[in-house]
């Protein structure tokens, strides 16, 4: 018989545990081999001395080592099982919270169903894992138990909650949290209140996210940042702008999320000053120019036709990656640079930055601006049968050829183009058919368009407006009546054309006809003088841009207030004569303001950077980018 030495208890005790040290530390590398291994060796061979048991203890150790494995997770779940340990609720809890972390939602909801009264801490794990999983409707509904068992939640609760509701198609579930949010008097726990406001906003409830914000006790920098970044997703930049100086004045000090919100802000409205300004506050407060911010910078500049200093900028990052890459490629299209556009197009791919489908529409915008009909069939064949997924043409990609070829007087080809689409065409796609019909006067084509828009959009506005145009312009009036009339009957109503400047760091915006202004004596003596001047040198009015059926004395009166050059003349007064004059158009800028516009800086010896809702025109020396093709 084989002799066996007799180990006291304590040794054998610290040996075991050398050997459960050196198994925990490669356990996330072998199987459930190793885990009954580590079982093995906490038990004894002699039957005098007591089995070492599993206790919960171990099993806390185990599950800290494999948390990052989820068939370790499954096998460790299985040992609990078969030591009667499940009962501990403590140690389910840690393995679901483990499961949540690594995304295996399926295993962790079994565990979590066949668990007896969970704490609420339990809730909020599962609840929170299904948001990030971007589970959003499972996550409300898990709350909708909660709520029904009698949990009562806590704050970290509704932090999850709201943000899951957010993601939701309808607001009512939202607004039903928020009632629970106020029967637990939780709603002025400023992380609680700061999601109720970003829930809102990405609602468009602006009114109820501001009502929110200005209520809360204490507003901390989470909270400011949120509802500025709000506020400029939800095309409010103007008040976006406010709140960042609010938070200054209140003693709050910006960080980097502050100031890409505030640059975005800037480049909706088109404020270089500000957002100049606002470059001033960052290196006041020493705050890093990261590739995030230098981007949004970058962003800026461009919005605001502002290209030689998004150039300067761009060629100064240390770092450049995609977005700033697709930045320049589309600031260059939209301000008229177009084969610096396709050129820096090149210069990304030589540099290895695999471009996306937003650099590609960046280059298909450059493409139609400039005629390039070939050039943008060769791209978006590329984009076609690379078989990249990343690059993969998406609707605004079809939207962008159909204006490309109709732009250039392809109309037939563009709408047989359409027809052959193997996605459904969108209102963008037969909204860039009817816009070409309207440059080039298809009646026939565009009326077809526009019935396809009025049927799935009745209610916008400005498809309406581009077919009356068309009539019109075809001398059609009984049609543009028609079209008139059934606005009124059904309350679609004409976006009114307005342009806004920027001067001495505030914003002035201006309506056709406009009066309300406080220098409107002075602007419109200025222009009365400056039409005079333009009209001894060759400036003519284009009258065709007035699409009513008057007499043309009147249609003249009409066109001399248009809101571009009351715009135009209140820059003339205002700005000194060494510094551009900044136009944006929320609408397309018309053909005699375009004109106008040619004539002034020829005269005036003053550059004019007109944005208008499709792109940029910068008029130098009597020319404009566009060349005359937009």
């Amino acid at each position: 018989m084989r002799r066996v030495m007799h180990i006291p208890w304590s040794s054998r005790r610290s040996h075991c545990m050398m050997g459960m040290t050196k198994l925990w530390f490669n356990l996330s590398l072998q199987p459930l081999a190793s885990i009954l291994q580590f079982s093995s060796l906490t038990q004894t061979q002699n039957p005098s001395n007591p089995p070492i048991a599993l206790t919960k203890q171990v099993f806390t150790t185990l599950l800290q080592s494999c948390s990052s494995y989820p068939n370790h997770l499954k096998q460790i779940h299985a040992l609990i099982l078969t030591t009667g340990l499940s009962i501990k609720n403590s140690l389910i809890t840690q393995l679901i919270t483990n499961l949540t972390l690594i995304g295996d939602m399926s295993y962790a909801r079994q565990l979590f169903d066949q668990m007896h009264k969970p704490r609420v801490f339990l809730w909020n794990t599962l609840i929170k894992a299904y948001v990030k999983n971007g589970i959003f409707t499972e996550a409300a509904f898990v709350y909708r138990q909660m709520h029904l068992l009698g949990v009562r939640p806590d704050q970290f609760t509704y932090t999850f909650v709201v943000k899951a509701c957010a993601e939701l198609p309808e607001l009512w579930a939202g607004s039903a949290v928020l009632a629970h949010v106020v029967k637990y008097g939780l709603e002025f726990v400023a992380m609680v209140r700061t999601e109720l406001i970003l829930m809102f906003a990405k609602f468009g409830e602006l009114g109820m996210a501001d009502f929110l914000f200005e209520t809360m006790v204490e507003r901390d920098l989470i909270a400011w940042n949120a509802f500025i970044a709000a506020c400029v997703q939800n095309g409010n930049a103007g008040k976006a702008l406010a709140l960042f100086r609010q938070m200054d004045v209140a003693g709050i000090k910006p960080d980097a999320v502050s100031v890409v919100s505030a640059f975005s802000a800037c480049g909706q409205l088109g404020c270089l000053e500000n957002g100049q300004e606002i470059y001033g506050i960052m290196r006041k407060y020493g705050i890093v120019c990261n590739i995030i911010v230098a981007n949004a910078r970058l962003d800026m500049y461009v919005k605001c036709g502002s290209i030689d200093m998004a150039e300067a900028l761009f060629e100064d990052m240390p770092q450049r990656n995609v977005i700033s890459w697709s930045t320049m490629v589309i600031g260059y299209s939209i301000n008229g640079e177009s084969e610096k556009a396709l050129n820096m197009f090149s210069r990304m791919q030589k540099h290895g930055v695999q471009p996306n489908h937003v650099t590609y529409l960046g280059v298909l915008c450059a493409c139609s601006h400039a005629g390039l009909v070939n050039e943008g069939k060769a791209y978006f064949s590329h984009m076609v049968q690379s078989g990249n997924k990343n690059i993969r043409p998406k609707i605004e990609h079809y939207a962008c050829m159909v204006d490309l070829l109709g732009r250039s007087g392809h109309l037939e080809e563009a709408y047989n183009f359409i027809r052959s689409m193997p996605i459904e065409p969108d209102t963008g796609v037969w909204g860039a058919l009817l816009g070409a019909c309207t440059i080039h006067q298809n009646v026939e084509l565009g009326q077809h368009a526009a019935d396809l828009l009025f049927e799935v959009a009745p209610d916008i506005g400005s498809y309406h407006v581009l077919m009356s145009n068309i009539y019109a312009a075809a001398g059609r009036w009984d049609f543009v009546d028609k079209v008139r009339l059934r606005m009124r009957k059904r309350g679609v109503k004409k976006i009114a054309a307005y342009s806004s400047v920027e001067c001495n760091g505030k914003f002035h915006i201006f309506y056709g006809g406009d009066r309300l202004h406080p220098e409107s004596s002075e602007i419109y003596e200025k222009l009365e003088h400056l039409l005079r001047e333009l009209k001894s040198i060759g400036y003519i009015p284009n009258t065709s841009s007035v699409f009513h059926d008057v007499d043309m004395e009147e249609k003249e009166a009409t066109l001399s207030s248009h809101s571009e050059k009351l715009a135009v003349a209140f820059s003339l007064i205002n700005l000194r004569p060494e510094c551009p004059i900044r136009v944006v158009k929320n609408l397309r800028i018309c053909d005699d303001c375009h004109s106008f516009c040619k004539f002034v800086s020829k005269t005036t010896k003053r550059e004019i950077v007109m944005r208008d809702k499709i792109r940029f025109h910068h008029f130098r020396n009597g020319d404009c980018s566009c060349n005359n093709f937009w």
